[in-house]
Formats: C-alpha cells, structure tokens, sequence
C-alpha cells in the first residue's frame, strides 16, 4: 500500500471516528432531555416553554443524527 492510500484511509478513518463522536454526543443529549423532559412532565406545574424548547432540541438532533449517519453510507 502507497504512502498516499495509507494517508487518505488515516484521513478517512479520522472522518468516521468524528462523525460517531458527534452522533454519539447528540445521542446522549437527547437522553438528558428526556430525562428532564419526564421531570417536568411529572410536575404539577409544567414549564410548556422549557417542553418545547426540549422538543424541538431532540427533533434538530435527531435531524443532525440522520445527516450524519447518511454520511457514514457513503
């Protein structure tokens, strides 16, 4: 195997390794929003701005989760 071919699969490996990072960061984000989701929700007086702004955090990662995993098909 070339210099160059051993380059481009350290560059490339280096890419996957950021992008599982980052799905894994966005991941775990959204379990500590369900977590105070589910907190809130429990209460008797619920914070319906802090819901939706959980809400749509967990929809714009999950979006970005997607992205990324499409990343990783290619």
């Amino acid at each position: 195997m070339s210099d160059s071919s051993k380059d481009e699969l350290i560059d490339a490996q280096k890419q996957i390794i950021g992008i599982l990072f980052e799905v894994i960061k966005r991941l775990q984000t959204n379990n500590d929003l369900d977590e105070e989701y589910f907190q809130i929700i429990s209460k008797d007086d619920k914070d319906d701005i802090r819901i939706n702004e959980i809400i749509s955090e967990r929809n714009e990662n999950a979006k970005i989760v997607g992205r990324l995993l499409e990343q990783l098909e290619t």
